[in-house]
């Protein structure tokens, strides 16, 4: 959120260094971003744990307890907050049910979430070694758990780079940093105890998830729609990222807001449109926090801000190709 010019700058290939001393075998070395995704994304498939988490990026610290269960075809978890005012998150499947004990207010959505630790969702952009190459940097410990040590490399510098931890034996994701084309950590998410295969009952999270007595329900406000039916287009892609999503929100307190969601399969941009407001919408900003980037500016009649876990010259890229139908 910082730079002005929307040329990407180059990656630097000798950012990420090895994690450990362990020479990882030829087989392992050549497996494919695509395989190393798949792998990830399968590992909560058909498997319970439970653990302790840890995020940081920098300015903030925060923990939380998370309990997942899934039976192939069903997923379902609960993750409370350990830090900061007392929050509940239960999802299943593409539900998800926020619970705020102190407010006896729970918010009840459905998301389609690009990415969730420990779980990355199945490859979406079949093109995605074109953008991001993956090497094997060697092992570790993580949370008592022998890791293999996994870089996810940009190709450029429209997007950030991944090192993940892969648990050994089931491939499921300990920990991961996400970070600069110069190898700066800025956010990084780790347990830091887990027990895998943990008799989490499925039954229970379920009543968990269904139990708002006393609580005031706040549904979502979001129906899907085209950028096509609500006269937007791109005037070209920026490299790798596809439109996901369209939503719109139909809030009748406040003025209807668009999100329209880009990934390259990694990482992922959300443009917000809204009519310009020349009250509220007073200066074009871009800030920043962690990995996770946010920039304002004006197209036309509406008011535009893009916001994801990139670079700021990929934002401005992406409102620069936006374009209103007439």
């Amino acid at each position: 959120m910082y730079a002005q010019s929307a040329a990407p700058t180059a990656a630097a290939p000798q950012a990420n260094a090895p994690a450990s001393s362990a020479s990882p075998g030829n087989a392992a070395q050549q497996q494919s971003v695509l395989h190393w995704l798949e792998r990830l994304h399968m590992a909560t498939r058909n498997r319970s744990y439970t653990g302790t988490f840890v995020f940081s990026n920098g300015t903030e610290i925060a923990s939380s307890k998370i309990w997942h269960v899934c039976d192939g075809r069903q997923q379902l978890e609960r993750i409370e907050a350990l830090t900061g005012a007392p929050r509940i998150t239960m999802r299943r499947n593409d539900e998800v049910a926020i619970f705020f004990p102190v407010q006896k207010l729970v918010h009840k959505d459905r998301r389609d979430a690009l990415r969730q630790f420990p779980d990355w969702l199945r490859p979406t952009n079949p093109r995605i070694d074109s953008f991001y190459s993956v090497r094997v940097v060697g092992s570790e410990r993580v949370a008592g758990l022998e890791a293999t040590v996994v870089d996810f490399v940009a190709a450029d510098g429209l997007r950030f780079g991944y090192r993940v931890w892969s648990e050994q034996r089931t491939g499921l994701m300990l920990k991961m940093q996400t970070r600069s084309p110069q190898g700066r950590v800025l956010e990084q998410v780790a347990f830091t105890e887990l027990q895998l295969d943990a008799p989490v009952r499925l039954e229970l999270l379920a009543r968990q998830f269904e139990q708002t007595n006393g609580y005031r329900i706040v549904h979502s406000v979001q129906r899907p729609s085209t950028a096509l039916d609500q006269r937007w287009r791109m005037r070209h892609d920026v490299p790798g990222f596809q439109p996901m999503v369209f939503n719109l929100r139909q809030d009748p307190n406040a003025a209807p807001i668009a999100q329209w969601v880009f990934s390259d399969g990694l990482a992922s941009v959300s443009l917000f449109i809204e009519t310009f407001n020349p009250q509220r919408h007073t200066r074009e900003s871009v800030q920043a926090e962690g990995a996770t980037h946010s920039l304002t500016r004006r197209v036309g009649d509406h008011w535009v801000t893009a916001m994801g876990e990139v670079p700021p010259e990929t934002l401005l890229l992406h409102i620069q190709a936006l374009e209103r139908l007439r």
